[in-house]
């Protein structure tokens, strides 16, 4: 029964999100990223020495390679309606594990601290925690790029990023749940630990490649998509919040409480608390 709950009120705020992200995302993101790909072609490559085989190959009409370039962008969704819908459909898929994620810690919360604190509000400081591990931190050493720019291997930025969300999420778990007064000192440690390792950064001009003109409005492009990515961001946890909330409060906190006190759970004994 709290399963099934829980999917559904996972999906449905996933629905509602997801659709919040994608309009969010076609008035501030969309054009930003249309206007960087007309540029994208523009680019040219220089040649690297490893490479110089592959392009003796070409100049001799072999290109033994071309055949998997070519089966690499095989399909990719066409400009408009197709390409709206997928992301559409991501942007469901990505909030619906989301929803989940902020249902578990506000289960955890209920079962520690009962009904002391609203459904609501719970899910605020959660949508909160969540845009700080997700999205601020790991932008303060990695900003978004529009595209065209060059950036440091991704590998190294993956590895990064998945660091600087975990040592964000863990100290935002740590100053929630932990009592002891050292708590806020832990967590000031796991904010700073990405910084002290430092993010990845690329050696040269992330631009490279462009002419003069095109730099400089990718230059200008980027600038506006970095301010337009924090506002996609921030729409979505502030969704997540109300929205998951309520969903919350509706549909998963009774099934909980139900659970609860059948188990004789002693932090559920303020039942009648605020909602």
């Amino acid at each position: 029964m709290v399963f099934q709950r829980l999917i559904w009120a996972a999906l449905a705020t996933a629905v509602v999100v997801g659709s919040v992200q994608t309009g969010v995302q076609r008035w501030q993101a969309a054009p930003l990223i249309l206007a960087a790909e007309v540029y994208e072609e523009q680019k040219t490559e220089t040649p690297k020495p490893a490479e110089a085989p592959a392009a003796h190959a070409r100049a001799e009409g072999t290109a033994p390679h071309a055949h998997q370039h070519d089966a690499a962008k095989e399909w990719e969704p066409q400009n408009g309606a197709e390409r709206i819908g997928w992301t559409w459909v991501a942007n469901i898929l990505h909030a619906f594990s989301m929803a989940l994620l902020v249902f578990a810690v506000m289960g955890v919360w209920l079962y520690q601290r009962g009904t002391a604190v609203a459904s609501l509000r719970v899910a605020g400081l959660v949508a909160a925690a969540g845009w700080l591990s997700f999205h601020l931190w790991p932008s303060l050493g990695l900003h978004a790029e529009v595209p065209g720019m060059d950036a440091a291997s991704l590998q190294a930025r993956q590895v990064w990023w998945a660091l600087a969300v975990g040592s964000a999420a863990g100290a935002c778990a740590v100053a929630a749940f932990a009592r002891a007064s050292w708590r806020w000192l832990v967590a000031a440690a796991l904010l700073a630990l990405p910084f002290v390792v430092g993010a990845p950064r690329l050696q040269g001009d992330a631009l490279a490649g462009f002419g003069p003109e095109a730099h400089a409005a990718l230059e200008q492009l980027g600038a506006q998509f970095i301010w337009a990515t924090h506002g996609v961001a921030l729409s979505f946890w502030v969704s997540m919040g109300l929205v998951g909330g309520l969903a919350f409060r509706r549909w998963v906190r009774p099934a909980l409480l139900a659970v609860l006190q059948r188990t004789e759970v002693p932090a559920v004994g303020a039942v009648q608390a605020p909602q």
